[in-house]
């Protein structure tokens, strides 16, 4: 169900049977499909996408070329930084998918940095900071800063 208080761009393409919450602003470009959902007073960008499998929660920003695939799950006040990439199967095939999808969490106020990539079936502790373009291969513990490839404690 959308929210009749969500903000929904007429160019943005939201499925029926996506939950969206009040508040919450979708911009042009974006796809949210069915099976989605996402909390209130939310901020997806431009050219979004937020798979049918995917849980944002409240106050979540995802800024230009995010996309949040089926088994990622994004807690409350995170931030998305452009073009940062989830994934969620380690063996990619064309045409071949998975019995289940791993899941990645995101813990509540962490942060992500431009062009990081986050491996699939990860944790990223709440307030966590991911620098941007870093590799993320393995949990990161809450309030820590990781940068680079891969992606690596520097601060917390």
């Amino acid at each position: 169900m959308i929210d009749p208080a969500a903000s929904i761009h007429p160019r943005a393409e939201v499925h029926e049977g996506a939950a969206i919450g009040p508040g919450t602003q979708v911009w042009q470009f974006a796809v949210v499909l069915a099976g989605a959902r996402i909390g209130a007073d939310c901020n997806l960008n431009a050219h979004t996408l937020v798979e049918g499998g995917a849980v944002i929660g409240d106050r979540v920003t995802l800024k230009c070329g995010v996309y949040v695939w089926d088994g990622v799950t994004l807690e409350d006040d995170v931030f998305c930084g452009p073009n940062a990439t989830f994934t969620n199967d380690l063996r990619p095939r064309s045409k071949q998918r998975p019995e289940a999808f791993l899941g990645t969490r995101v813990g509540r106020g962490a942060s992500i940095g431009a062009g990081a990539v986050i491996l699939p079936g990860l944790t990223i502790g709440e307030g966590a900071l991911i620098g941007a373009g870093a590799v993320v291969t393995r949990d990161v513990p809450a309030g820590e800063t990781w940068v680079g490839n891969p992606a690596r404690r520097i601060a917390g």
